[in-house]
C-alpha cells in the first residue's frame, strides 16, 4: 500500500418501496478490475434487479453471479446494496440478522504503507490512537522499515508480505526475524500460486501465515490447509457479504483463523464488513479512515475497537457536505 491521490470505487443504490439501501465495491487492479468495467457490468444486470424481489437476495445474487464473469467489486457493490435494504426493511442491524453480538466486534489493526525510514516512523507517530498496527513489507527494504517502526513503538505488529518473497528459503529467514521483532502473523508471504513452497516455509516459522492472494473463493480454503493457518477475506474480492459469510464459516469448520479486510474504500464496504467481524479473529478494517471524503459514517473506532452502529441495515448516516 503506498499513497496516492485517489482510489476509485463504484457505489450502487438500490430503491424499492420508499427504502434505499447503498453498496459499494472497491474494484482491484491485481485481478485486472477498474471502475469502468464494474459499472458497465452492474448496468448489465439493472433490469433484472428492478424486475427481482429483494427479499429473495440469495437467489438474485445467484443469477448476478450467472450473468456477470469476475467483477468481485460489482458484485459487492449490488450484494451490500441489497443487504442493507433488507436490514432496513425489517428494522434490524445486518449484524443482528447474521444471529451476531456487536460486542464481539474485534481490534481492527491501523496500516502502515511502505515508505523510507523517515516517513515510516512519522506514519506511525500519527497511528498513536491505533493499538494495533499493520505494516507493508515484502521488499529488499523490509528489516529497515521494521527498524523504523520498533524505534517509535513497542505496540504488537502484523505484517502483509503482499506476495512480495519469490525465495522460500529468504521466506523462513524474514518471517523468524519478524518474529523477534514482535510480529503476531504475516499475511501472504509468497507469490499466489506458491502454495507448496509455502507449505514447507510453514513447516519452517513459528508464528501464522494467512493467505490472502491464495485465496479467492469458497472452493480454495480447503487448499489452503496445511499451508496456512487462517484466511483473510475481503468483500471486494468475495463478492459481498453473502459469500464472505460463507467463507469464513467454511474456514472456521476447518479449524483455520479468519480475518476481515478491506480496500481503500469508504464507510459503505467497510461498515458491511464491520457487520460480520463478530464472527472472526482478525479485521483490518482501516480503509475508510485512509480518506479525506467519505460520505458516509457508519462503523466507528474506538481504542482501536470497532463499534458497530446499531440502526437498521448497514446503519450509515449521510454525512453534511
Amino acid at each position: 500500500m503506498s499513497s496516492s491521490d485517489y482510489r476509485d470505487t463504484v457505489h450502487v443504490r438500490y430503491t424499492r418501496g420508499g427504502i434505499t439501501g447503498v453498496g459499494e465495491g472497491a474494484p482491484i487492479v491485481r485481478y485486472r478490475e477498474n471502475a469502468a468495467e464494474a459499472q458497465r457490468a452492474i448496468e448489465s444486470v439493472q433490469q433484472m434487479l428492478v424486475s427481482a424481489d429483494p427479499y429473495q437476495f440469495a437467489k438474485v445474487m445467484a443469477e448476478v453471479a450467472r450473468r456477470i464473469e469476475g467483477q468481485q467489486a460489482a458484485k459487492a457493490a449490488i450484494d451490500i446494496a441489497l443487504m442493507d435494504w433488507f436490514g432496513q426493511k425489517v428494522g434490524v442491524p445486518l449484524y443482528t440478522y447474521f444471529g451476531l453480538d456487536a460486542a464481539d466486534a474485534p481490534i481492527t489493526t491501523f496500516s502502515i504503507g511502505i515508505d523510507n525510514p523517515d516517513m515510516t516512523r512519522q506514519k506511525v507517530r500519527e497511528a498513536e490512537p491505533y493499538p494495533i498496527l499493520k505494516i507493508k513489507v515484502g521488499l529488499d527494504t523490509d528489516e529497515a522499515t521494521i527498524e523504523a517502526v520498533r524505534s517509535v513503538t513497542k505496540k504488537p505488529l502484523r505484517v502483509d508480505a503482499n506476495e512480495g518473497w519469490k525465495d522460500k528459503e529468504e521466506a523462513v529467514r524474514k518471517i523468524n526475524w519478524l518474529e523477534s521483532q514482535g510480529v503476531e502473523f504475516v499475511e501472504q508471504p509468497m507469490p499466489a500460486a506458491m502454495i507448496e513452497e509455502t507449505r514447507w516455509v510453514r513447516s519452517r516459522v513459528h508464528i501464522p501465515i494467512l493467505a490472502d492472494e491464495s485465496c479467492l473463493h469458497p472452493s480454495d480454503i480447503p487448499k489452503m490447509a496445511g499451508a496456512f493457518d487462517g484466511v483473510n477475506v475481503k468483500l471486494d474480492k468475495t463478492g459481498g457479504m453473502l459469500e464472505a459469510y460463507r467463507m469464513i464459516e467454511i474456514a472456521k469448520s476447518l479449524g483455520m483463523k479468519t480475518m476481515l479486510g478491506c480496500m481503500i474504500s469508504s464507510s459503505v464496504s467497510v461498515t458491511a464488513a464491520a457487520h460480520l467481524s463478530p464472527l472472526v479473529d482478525y479485521a483490518d478494517l482501516d480503509g475508510n479512515l485512509l480518506i479525506a471524503n467519505d460520505p458516509y459514517s457508519g462503523v466507528l473506532v474506538r481504542n482501536g475497537k470497532l463499534i458497530l452502529p446499531n440502526r437498521p441495515g448497514l446503519g450509515l448516516m449521510p454525512v453534511a457536505a
